[in-house]
């Protein structure tokens, strides 16, 4: 993967659109080098249609919802891959957790791609062009596959931008530049014009975006109604107030949180490892406060060198969002496993069985304060909104091994 690295001024661009490159494909293919130079096509079974096609087969015209007979045709020295559904939402999950492990502001829309917020990530990240080349660098880490950001100030900006930013680029639409990039674009790049309302503007000798942002609103208005024409016009001058909506995909509610790091290099220190852990412990602990949830089930994740992954559970007596029993916990699970010298490349930290904490009863120990560690933590995400992620942290983590990140 390669990184953008010219400049741009990306003032007041806080809007993200993330896609991934090709997805189903390239999760389909990603452990198969042997394919890689090849034209790949995902689909065919019940359905009957291309799921997903690699650049390769797109140079011969095959595209998404083709026929197979047809992709087939145009293409016949494709490799055709059945799909696996069920590896492709694993996939989708975990990318969509690296995007909130930027921003808590996600509005998934569809299994590869999604709109991000960033204004609330601004502190920590410096700029939103930086959130998209960590975004871009740790999913090529940790999922060896590739995606495309669009940075602007709407959305509808970033969409058509992470289109032109494709494959594996960074485009940011300035603020000052958004009408010399919207107006040479064909009306159809428009986000939400179909073939019947891009076939309306041709019809009416409208082919360009300027050519419909200097069309009378009235005119307009005529041929596509008075709602479709003001939006069509106020698109065409880059005015869209559609705000990022976060949610989970298909509207469902939360039932885990996790965060997971891919280490710069495999490694096998274990005081390296419980250090993650205990990162990742407090991000994720730190998650579920601010949104009053609790969890009783606590899950580790471990790849190995050669991406062999394995995962241990445990669920505990009641729910907690306690960073302390959560590390306990997942080191606990850690030590279990006996890995003295395995070469490890990532490690994980997911909660599940997630309830809203105003639900729970807390079971006080005997003797046990009522006030204490909860409160201490609750001061320090008051301490880490106000001032930064590095405001206050536990002191293992400070001065930490640059060899826990990528």
């Amino acid at each position: 993967m390669v990184a953008d690295t010219t400049p741009t001024d990306d003032t007041g661009c806080t809007i993200l659109h993330v896609d991934m490159d090709a997805f189903y494909a390239a999760v389909a293919i990603r452990d198969r080098p042997e394919l890689d130079d090849l034209p790949v096509i995902v689909g065919g079974g019940h359905r009957g249609v291309v799921l997903s096609a690699t650049y390769a087969a797109r140079a011969d015209g095959v595209h998404s919802a083709m026929p197979m007979t047809r992709a087939r045709r145009l293409c016949p020295r494709a490799v055709v891959v059945a799909p696996d559904f069920e590896r492709f939402s694993a996939v989708s999950a975990a990318i969509m957790e690296t995007f909130r492990s930027a921003t808590p502001m996600v509005e998934p829309l569809s299994m590869d791609e999604a709109f991000l917020d960033v204004s609330g990530s601004l502190r920590r990240f410096r700029s939103a062009t930086a959130v998209g080349d960590y975004l871009r660098t740790r999913i090529f880490a940790e999922q060896q596959i590739t995606c495309s950001v669009g940075v602007a100030p709407t959305a509808g900006l970033a969409k058509i931008a992470s289109g032109r930013a494709k494959p594996d680029g960074l485009v940011v639409v300035p603020r000052h530049e958004v009408t010399a990039f919207l107006h040479p674009l064909g009306v159809e790049e428009l986000w939400g014009v179909g073939e019947v309302t891009a076939g309306q503007l041709h019809r009416l000798g409208l082919r360009t975006v300027g050519d419909l942002a200097h069309t009378p609103l009235s005119v307009l208005e005529r041929a596509l109604g008075q709602h479709g024409g003001a939006r069509m016009h106020a698109m065409a001058w880059g005015d869209d107030d559609r705000a990022v909506v976060p949610r989970r995909g298909h509207d469902e509610p939360e039932r885990s949180m996790g965060a997971d790091e891919t280490f710069g290099r495999d490694t096998d220190d274990q005081a390296v490892v419980c250090r993650e852990l205990l990162r990742l412990s407090t991000k994720v602990a730190a998650r579920m406060r601010s949104v009053g949830v609790s969890g009783r089930t606590v899950t580790i994740k471990v790849r190995f060198h050669d991406f062999t992954t394995i995962t241990r559970s445990r669920t505990l007596a009641d729910t907690t969002d306690s960073t302390p029993q959560i590390y306990a916990t997942a080191t606990q699970l850690f030590a279990a496993l006996g890995l003295q010298r395995a070469r490890i490349r990532l490690v994980g930290v997911r909660v599940e069985r997630l309830v809203d904490k105003a639900l729970t009863t807390p079971q006080l120990m005997l003797g046990e304060r009522a006030h204490g560690w909860e409160d201490a933590e609750r001061a320090v995400d008051r301490a880490v909104t106000r001032f930064g992620g590095s405001a206050v942290r536990p002191a293992t983590l400070i001065g930490s091994s640059p060899l826990s990140r990528p």
